[in-house]
């Protein structure tokens, strides 16, 4: 979409959009003269804290430069919805972030991540945490229940537990890899909390993450191919496919097929080395 596009959708949008608010509900008395349907020009204006003219120009489609501050003022005055609000931010060509913590049905997922079995399965919160996994995953990397794998955030979990370093093969270049992909994700939520405890913490805690955090090398996701001494089961491959949950902004589903026929053979057992039931991890939230 072209620049004078946009800004006519967006034009278009506003006047929609203002069409819908009733007097009342912005405190204004309707009057016997009114005309318009909605709320005028002049009172969004008003209420918005911008000049008529500008606003007006807006809803034009004129040039004009529109700041966070504003769009944030008419999606209150308009009484937008949050998917409203996002729609106007991206009009504006402005990128609302998305909240971590979206209204989504988690046991729904939940029970997405189980059908999986018996391929492994899991789902990752924007700072790593794992969220779910099924019995797969749990045979694959080992349960916390009994203390093989006492950790529920993947990066953690790779830096610094003994257990995935064996069950790894080529551990340094998978770690870093996801390291730098993990790098990439918590400079775009600089000043977040979780990443920066999380990084402070494995900064701490290993030479290794230390040594290529200070390279500041980033990467996205791609498939990828990891391959598993699996202390049962012997040598495992996985291609792993990664899905964004477009409920659950931030969440992802990590799903891992077998790479070769004998990989494949030995799924059924892998989920068979998971205890019964499987412990989930406590960081799970239905909402």
């Amino acid at each position: 979409m072209t620049d004078g596009a946009r800004r006519r959708v967006l034009a278009e949008f506003l006047r929609t959009r203002r069409d819908r608010v009733q007097p009342a509900d912005a405190g204004i008395p309707a009057g016997p003269r009114r005309r318009t349907p909605g709320l005028r020009r002049e009172e969004v204006a008003v209420l918005s804290g911008v000049s008529v003219t500008w606003y007006t120009w807006l809803e034009q489609a004129r040039d004009i430069t529109v700041s966070r501050q504003v769009l944030h003022s008419l999606a209150g005055v308009l009484r937008l919805s949050p998917a409203e609000t996002r729609h106007l931010f991206d009009l504006a060509g402005h990128t609302l972030p998305r909240s971590t913590g979206g209204d989504f049905d988690g046991r729904a997922l939940r029970r997405l991540v189980d059908a999986l079995d018996p391929h492994p399965a899991y789902l990752l919160a924007p700072n790593w945490d794992l969220l779910a996994r099924n019995r797969a995953e749990t045979g694959l990397i080992g349960d916390p229940a009994d203390g093989s794998v006492s950790e529920h955030n993947l990066l953690r979990l790779v830096f610094t537990h003994p257990r995935i370093r064996t069950l790894l093969v080529d551990w340094p270049g998978q770690a870093r890899a996801l390291l730098e992909q993990y790098r990439a994700g918590a400079d775009r939520h600089t000043g977040d909390p979780a990443f920066e405890r999380l990084t402070a913490g494995l900064y701490r805690e290993s030479d290794e993450f230390r040594s290529w955090w200070e390279t500041h090398d980033v990467a996205e996701f791609r498939p990828a191919r990891r391959t598993f001494d699996h202390p049962r089961l012997g040598r495992l491959t996985f291609d792993y496919v990664k899905l964004a949950v477009v409920d659950a902004p931030g969440v992802t589903l990590v799903s891992c097929l077998p790479a070769d026929d004998r990989t494949a053979a030995k799924l059924p057992e892998l989920s068979r080395c998971a205890p019964h039931p499987p412990t989930e991890p406590r960081h799970f939230h239905d909402h």
